[in-house]
Order: C-alpha cells, then structure tokens, then sequence
C-alpha cells in the first residue's frame, strides 16, 4: 500500500472536474465497464448512480469536499468527506474498476479518515452501504468499520439513485472509531 500512496496526489475537487468525477463513479458502478471490478452495483441497481448536478452539490457543500485522487494526471478515485459534527460521513467511493484489489481503495480511505481527524476533529467516520453488498460490508470491516443494524429506506421511485433490480434494498449505518 506504501508504492500505491506514494505515487498519489489527493485534492479537493473542482468544478471543472464534474464529467470526469461522473464518469468515475459511474465506472465503478454501472453497466458493463463496472463489472471489470469488484464494486459493481449492476445486478441491483440500473440507470445512473450520480449526475452531473449531484457531483457539483458534493463539490459546492459548505462542510464538506469531494476528495479527488490523481496517479500520473489522471483521476482514479474518489470519495466524499462531509463534516457532521462529532463525526464525518463518509460517501460517492469510487476507484477506477481497472485498479481494484492493488490498495489503492484502502490508501483512499485512510487519507479520508486522517482528513477527517485532523482537520475536522472527527471522532466517527460514517457511512451508508447497500445492505445486500455483503462482500463490500466486509472490506469495511476488515478497515475497522462495524455494522450499526440501523437502516434507513432505500429511495424507491427516485431514478436520479438508480433503477433497483429487486425490493429488498436498504442501507445500513457502518461506523469507524477514529481515535
């Protein structure tokens, strides 16, 4: 994980950046391109996973960024960081599907949950993961997150989140100490 970092450059987003930003998430997981990695969310979710209005909203949020993370110029992930408090939330993951499974993911989150501490005072990083992603659950918690039981409703009926491909979606709450 060590070579990964090193050769990363972590930013805020910019405006500028909106249809690469869209395009990434939507890479990593819609359609056929996601199903290169391992995040895909395309046997549950059709249609769009963001758009270029909700990128810029992220980018725009007064407590919060959309950290952007370079390899050589190009842009291969991202996440969102937004300051709640005693805790940051921690959102729009994504890393290119052609570098999954090399550390990068895990250097991504680190820097996030050190951002978080140190500039935020945060004490909690929270997140919200599909309920149904079993193997995604369990990369989290092998980073230390844990299982909250508390979910919250899947938005149904709202294309702008996705077509769901079944009716038991859900989120459910995972929470990192960061102290």
């Amino acid at each position: 994980m060590e070579n990964a970092a090193a050769s990363l450059t972590f930013r805020d987003a910019i405006d500028a950046d909106v249809d690469v930003l869209v395009a990434l998430v939507e890479s990593a997981y819609r359609g056929d391109s996601s199903r290169v990695g391992w995040t895909t969310e395309a046997d549950i979710l059709e249609g769009q996973r963001t758009d270029p209005d909700g990128v810029l909203e992220v980018i725009k949020a007064p407590d919060g960024t959309l950290l952007t993370v370079e390899r050589d110029g190009r842009v291969v992930a991202c996440c969102q960081l937004e300051h709640r408090g005693t805790h940051a939330y921690f959102g729009m993951f994504a890393v290119s599907p052609a570098l999954q499974g090399a550390g990068l993911g895990k250097a991504v989150i680190a820097e996030a949950e050190r951002r978080a501490r140190e500039d935020w005072g945060a004490t909690e990083m929270h997140m919200t993961v599909i309920s149904v992603r079993e193997d995604l659950i369990a990369w989290y918690e092998r980073r230390g997150y844990r299982r909250t039981g508390r979910m919250t409703p899947f938005p149904y009926g709202e294309e702008r989140f996705g077509i769901p491909q079944r009716a038991d979606l859900q989120f459910e709450l995972l929470v990192k100490p960061l102290v």
